[in-house]
């Protein structure tokens, strides 16, 4: 049965989180169109390709003929962390700033009403010299990196969009965590899984003083299927932070390790390492978003974390130190085989 929301056009839906959203659209009755360029490639979608359509684009050349018949955007396409960032801020910037803008506008001149953005709570990092206070929506944001930066100058111009028949809407999305088919082992909670299932131990770095706000992928799934069923007059302009619960890094490798230890897979070292690094602290609030729409995230560390040993130790993704599984690592990849296949004629 078709749902009566329309038609949804998610940007980036074969990646970690836009997959699991794109199925959960699919499986709740929308019409659901992707357009992603599948750097890792549309074999992801599997038996999802019967159900959606499927434009293999990058989303800077995103045109009106991909737009037609689209009644709302989920944006989550976009260089993904601070790595990826660092290693072109040029392309940072284009992806993730101006192409959301660009996209956006191009929304509103066709007609479309309703712009999801997948933004990052990471704009409201203030490193372990500033205060630990949990902020809210209303608080003072100073983005202090490349990615940070450029998803808060891209939320500045989306909302500024803002009309009665245009509603942009920014989801400040903590920490992820949790399986996802296209699995990634560079994201905290997964890492520290990973570690202590290849290693023995599980590492813990700024002497554990560092917090987080997390949330599971599928509970961000969740979110942008409610806020597409919300009415323009309750989210027209809104930014909603999704987080599950704020951890303090090390109380996080401990819950991860008593999780291990109670289903007897292993029994991890926890080693915390008084290295600074570049230290990245910080919690928010989700009262907002279950007070104006009645929403919050269901998916616990420990519950997630149980559901990643089922389809890690399933056998197809224990392949850890694969490239695939690292956004940068295999962004990489991708920049070197380009280069080479630029100067090489064929292959074969």
């Amino acid at each position: 049965m078709k749902n009566k929301s329309g038609r949804i056009l998610i940007t980036g839906g074969g990646g970690y989180i836009g997959y699991v959203a794109t199925k959960l659209l699919a499986n709740n009755g929308f019409e659901v169109k992707v357009v992603d360029t599948f750097y890792w490639g549309r074999e992801i979608l599997g038996d999802m390709k019967k159900k959606i359509d499927i434009v293999q684009k990058d989303i800077r050349d995103i045109t009106g003929r991909d737009l037609k018949d689209v009644d709302s955007v989920v944006h989550t396409a976009g260089l993904s962390n601070d790595p990826m960032a660092d290693f072109n801020p040029k392309a940072n910037l284009k992806i993730n700033h101006l192409a959301t803008v660009r996209l956006a506008k191009l929304c509103k001149k066709n007609g479309i009403k309703k712009f999801i953005f997948a933004s990052s709570a990471s704009i409201y990092d203030k490193g372990l010299s500033g205060p630990n206070i949990i902020q809210s929506e209303d608080s003072e944001v100073v983005p202090r990196a490349p990615y940070s930066i450029s998803k808060f100058m891209a939320e500045r111009k989306l909302l500024k969009l803002k009309d009665k028949d245009f509603c942009p809407v920014v989801l400040r999305q903590g920490t992820v965590y949790g399986f996802s088919p296209r699995m990634r082992y560079d994201l905290v909670v997964n890492t520290m899984l990973k570690d202590a299932l290849v290693k023995g131990e599980i590492y813990v770095y700024c002497r554990g003083q560092e917090w987080r706000p997390l949330i599971d992928v599928t509970d961000i799934a969740r979110a942008y299927v409610a806020v597409i069923k919300s009415s323009d007059k309750k989210i027209n302009g809104q930014i909603f932070n999704l987080v599950y619960k704020n951890y303090n890094i090390l109380d996080l490798a401990k819950i991860i390790k008593k999780v291990l230890v109670a289903k007897k897979i292993t029994y991890p070292k926890i080693i915390v390492d008084g290295q600074r690094r570049r230290p990245r602290s910080y919690q928010i609030s989700g009262k907002k978003i279950k007070k104006i729409l009645g929403w919050q995230p269901e998916v616990s560390v420990e519950d997630s974390v149980r559901h990643m040993l089922t389809k890690i130790r399933s056998g197809e993704f224990t392949n850890y130190n694969h490239p695939r599984f690292y956004n940068i690592e295999w962004m990489k990849l991708l920049v070197s085989i380009s280069d080479t296949l630029k100067k090489v004629k064929r292959v074969f």
